[in-house]
């Protein structure tokens, strides 16, 4: 039997702790992170529907979509609006790598306000933008912004938050994401109505909402423990890990984490020892879990909700509307994931979702099949349209609780200081490189692969279930710094931690693996 059966791994220490209320505020605030994130996701399928926008930017694209004639699922067909759309994730994958180190360096938090600083002067482009160079150098700005919070939200959410409560905590990261798609995707709905070229103006241009969020949160927050540790202050430290665990008896935990960053230290290249095989399961898993999240096929419905909605026969209001409806039910069930993962699991969350996604995916693909054909010339009517949205958001529930705020989770809590922000660098420029290709090539994906586009991503959902089945074990409630263990439990990864890993000092462990 695989271990990754193992709920309840054997040796793992349990601290002493309570649920603060400064934990949960600190936790909050440094959740706002998402907010840039999702507002981004939210907001650039609505923009590219409008036609004001479209008309000033990519007048070849308004001409295709006013056509009649047009092949439905060619109507949207240009690599130059994907890459409004796409250049943000390339220039986040760029960024999160520099990110790792500012992020080590100088703390969590400050690579939190960089993030929002920059978002911020990326939306300020965005809403004055008067050609596409302009357009593109905002977009360029905003992906820096995404790639500092996404690189260090996560990590600092999971060293922050209590064992036992850490995915909660962490999937608050992806309520943010989520509630900013929301509130975008309400603004679109808003924006379109209104005359010229005002309404994506202030669509784009609000995004210096969050960007702003960010940065005022940024500076409130307190720096991890950990953090503060890995920069020689642990007086400091231990106090705020007193103030945090809500007790005075912080000594183990304290001492775990001194353990670490001595460890942490004697790592000259945390790049170059990451591919050592001791951390193997933590490197694969930094590299696939990005990867098969956006091979579930979300980006389709998040970033192109409109322009798809639109390619099924509804018209620009509907469009958004149901959008709006998706990222609504997106929100709600993502609160599943936080008030159920530390209780069920990541494993239960993981697969339960990925079958529901695979079903409702098929489903998909078979009703646009038969409605549209190959041609692309057919119609929908009002009840086949109505049965397809509601599969999108049966689809959407289930990425929601297993594979959305999962894939943030489980990569920043898996990994030994040493490695961590490389780690997470790694799983920020993995996500970002594949948001970036499915963004620049979803259009002429459906363009070309038609109603097979739905049955592509479901191929993948059934590969991504399988593995998440035989290779990932249980996390939940274990501290990040006793990891190991339930590496050395499992029935593959085992063989990769050696047996001193989870028995002396860091100190000793760093000297052996040297």
């Amino acid at each position: 039997m695989a271990g990754g059966f193992v709920s309840q791994t054997p040796g793992v220490r349990n601290y002493n702790y309570k649920l603060t209320p400064k934990v949960f505020v600190t936790c909050f605030i440094g959740a706002f992170g998402g907010l840039i994130f999702g507002y981004d996701l939210g907001i650039s399928g609505g923009v590219t529907s409008m036609e004001p926008f479209l008309e000033k930017f990519f007048p070849y694209v308004h001409k295709k979509m006013k056509n009649a004639h047009e092949n439905e699922y060619c109507r949207f067909d240009s690599e130059l609006l994907t890459l409004f759309t796409s250049s943000l994730y390339l220039a986040a994958l760029v960024s999160s790598l520099f990110a790792s180190t500012i992020t080590r360096v100088f703390g969590r938090k400050w690579s939190m306000f960089l993030g929002g600083f920059t978002f911020f002067v990326g939306s300020a482009f965005n809403g004055f933008a008067q050609n596409i160079a302009m357009l593109l150098i905002g977009r360029i700005l905003l992906g820096f912004g995404v790639g500092f919070a996404n690189q260090s939200v996560p990590v600092y959410l999971s060293e922050m938050a209590p064992p036992n409560l850490r995915g909660a905590f962490n999937n608050g990261f992806q309520v943010a994401i989520i509630f900013g798609i929301v509130v975008a995707t309400i603004i679109n709905y808003f924006t379109a109505q209104m005359k010229g070229n005002i309404g994506w103006r202030i669509s784009l241009g609000l995004a210096c909402v969050p960007a702003m969020m960010i940065m005022i949160g940024a500076l409130i927050l307190p720096d991890t423990p950990n953090s503060l540790i890995e920069r020689g202050f642990a007086e400091d430290a231990k106090e705020m890990l007193r103030s945090i665990r809500g007790t005075d008896e912080v000594e183990e935990e304290f001492q775990d984490l001194i353990d670490a960053s001595e460890e942490s230290k004697q790592v000259k290249h945390p790049w170059k020892n990451i591919l050592l095989p001791r951390y193997r399961p933590q490197l694969i898993m930094t590299c696939f879990i990005p990867f098969f999240q956006q091979l579930t096929g979300i980006n389709v419905i998040t970033f192109y909700a409109p322009v798809l909605f639109q390619t099924l026969g509804f018209g620009s209001k509907a469009s958004l509307l149901s959008a709006m409806v998706t990222g609504i039910i997106e929100l709600l069930c993502t609160f599943v994931a936080v008030f159920t993962v530390d209780r069920f699991g990541r494993r239960v969350l993981f697969l339960q979702g990925g079958i529901q996604m695979l079903i409702s995916q098929i489903a998909i693909g078979v009703m646009i099949g038969v409605k549209f054909g190959t041609a692309g010339t057919g119609n929908i009517g009002k009840s086949d349209a109505n049965a397809i949205v509601a599969l999108i958001c049966i689809y959407v529930a289930g990425f929601a609780w297993s594979w959305g705020p999962l894939g943030w989770l489980v990569p920043s809590e898996i990994s030994p200081l040493e490695i961590r922000s490389a780690a997470q660098a790694i799983n920020v420029a993995v996500n970002m490189f594949f948001t970036f290709l499915v963004a620049q090539l979803f259009l002429t994906m459906l363009c070309h692969m038609k109603f097979g586009l739905f049955f592509f991503f479901a191929v993948f959902v059934f590969i991504m279930t399988i593995f998440i089945y035989l290779m990932l074990p249980e996390t939940k409630n274990v501290p990040i710094e006793e990891m190991n263990r339930v590496w050395k439990a499992h029935w593959f990864w085992g063989r990769f931690i050696p047996d001193e890993a989870v028995g002396v000092s860091a100190a000793e462990l760093q000297q052996k693996a040297v």
